[in-house]
């Protein structure tokens, strides 16, 4: 997929804030600091689209990132192509597990989070994201079984793969997925390794 056009459509702490519009949605999830900004961006093919920081947690609210796509190679010229492009959001949920939040806000953030996740039915998938370097944690395994629950479809992807030796990448990504039963995607916000292959997914989901 060719992203044509992205910015930033809404911050949102309230449901009367979200956009109201019906278009397919892509939810990033993840623990703090797990470089959620970082792949969103190399996602749209930006460098600050989403925030990235120094400070885990900063992300307090829910943001909406509406992105445009074309069929083709990334950095292709737009051809003849006469089809519009295809609009959808990218979401960006405030990460969770920095032991520097305190519980009322943390569970604070829980509640929106839930209720954003219930009242949206134009969700395509949920992305979860996992440092590759490391087992799930208890946060990280309790959201990944709610989300089942409820029956999301979800896609883990393993961040931070260039962290790693390309020889080590196989054996981390079967630690995970052993973990959780599911298949593991990696990914690299430096090398863009994995942005082909995720952005096929969702492309198959808007489709449909």
């Amino acid at each position: 997929m060719r992203v044509v056009n992205s910015d930033i459509s809404a911050t949102a702490v309230r449901p009367d804030q979200f956009p109201t519009d019906g278009l397919p949605e892509f939810v990033f999830v993840g623990r703090s600091n797990v470089g959620k900004s970082s792949l969103i961006n190399a996602m749209a093919s930006r460098k600050a689209l989403a925030r990235t920081s120094g400070s885990p947690g900063k992300t307090r609210t829910i943001n909406f990132f509406k992105i445009s796509v074309m069929q083709g190679e990334p950095g292709a010229e737009p051809g003849n192509a006469k089809a519009p492009p295809t609009d959808l959001y990218f979401v960006d949920l405030p990460g969770y597990g920095y032991a520097k939040v305190s519980r009322s806000e943390s569970q604070k953030w829980g509640a929106m989070i839930e209720g954003y996740l219930k009242k949206r039915p134009q969700i395509k998938y949920i992305i979860m994201l996992l440092d590759i370097r490391h087992e799930p944690s208890a946060k990280d395994m309790e959201l990944f079984e709610w989300l089942k629950h409820y029956n999301y479809n979800v896609i883990v992807i393993a961040t931070k793969s260039d962290k790693l030796k390309r020889s080590q990448i196989p054996k981390h990504v079967a630690q995970l997925r052993r973990a959780l039963g599911v298949n593991v995607l990696p990914f690299s916000s430096e090398t863009l390794a994995g942005r082909d292959e995720l952005w096929a997914l969702m492309s198959a989901e808007i489709s449909s």
